[in-house]
């Protein structure tokens, strides 16, 4: 009687096992396409890499995670071919994968912060920037959570999450800056004379750019006196250095006018009575 039983299981399995034949089959040619279909994508994105000289990090995770994700939908879909459920392992690997996102949720959002500065390079290492979130200085090193700055001697570790999502100034991309003074003088001051001495500094000191073309403007009317602005341009190598002199000469020159900066000038008035004034309130 087991043998029987044994004997017609045997027969299903094997009349199972003819139907599925062109399913299995079409399985197996879909896993051969699909590894070289694998391959043909992962080598195009590793020269598109070597072309936008992608960081190297980067690339390596990006490949791997990619291959993994394209082999774990060529099986489900070889699998799914053959006849065989994979509606469990799927709803099984989406809540590990929402448990595991859920748990990692910040590190997530700083590894595509990471992901998104090695990729579009708004800065490399060794530029100086600043950004909105309150990260300035020079860039030591960059990784997929965090990038290290250089602050004055103070290493600070900034999260590629918010330093992705803010405005970042990059001062080292540029070729020159501008410099920008504002000097108040006052209302009996010869505005004309005031700007031929200023414009007499820019145009001696060989640092200054001529183009863009140097200006000494009068900003504000204040009620102290009047604002003059002064904006010229110099190389980022010797930026600090120019700004530093020139303001000082630009001063010395002014002096030498007889140009008068106001000063506010608080006088204390003590109104504390004297002796006298305190016995008689005494008595």
């Amino acid at each position: 009687m087991n043998f029987a039983n044994l004997e017609s299981s045997l027969e299903k399995l094997f009349d199972v096992i003819l139907l599925r034949i062109p399913s299995i089959a079409v399985g197996f040619f879909i896993l051969i396409v699909g590894r070289y279909i694998i391959k043909f994508v992962l080598k195009f994105i590793d020269k598109r890499f070597v072309k936008k000289d992608v960081d190297i990090s980067i690339r390596s995770f990006i490949k791997s995670l990619l291959k993994f994700a394209m082999y774990a939908l060529l099986i489900l879909t070889v699998a799914n071919t053959m006849g065989i459920e994979t509606t469990s392992f799927i709803a099984a690997l989406s809540a590990f994968g929402l448990a595991v996102g859920m748990a990692l949720q910040g590190s997530l959002s700083n590894f595509a912060g990471g992901v998104l500065i090695l990729v579009f390079r708004p800065f490399d290492v060794g530029d100086y920037i600043s950004s909105a979130n309150g990260s300035s200085g020079s860039v030591e090193r960059i990784d997929l959570l965090y990038t290290t700055i250089d602050d004055d001697g103070i290493r600070v570790f900034s999260p590629n999450g918010t330093l992705a999502n803010s405005v970042i100034k990059n001062y080292t991309k540029i070729t020159a800056r501008r410099m920008q003074f504002t000097f108040v003088v006052s209302y009996d001051t010869n505005i004309k004379v005031a700007r031929e001495a200023i414009l007499s500094v820019l145009n001696t000191d060989e640092r200054i750019l001529d183009a863009p073309k140097k200006e000494v403007i009068v900003g504000d009317l204040k009620e102290s006196g009047i604002s003059l602005v002064v904006r010229a341009w110099a190389n980022r190598e010797v930026f600090w250095a120019t700004k530093n002199q020139v303001s000082e000469e630009i001063k010395n020159v002014l002096d030498g006018k007889n140009v008068i900066f106001p000063s506010n000038i608080v006088k204390v008035i003590d109104e504390t009575p004297g002796d006298e004034e305190k016995d008689k309130a005494v008595s």
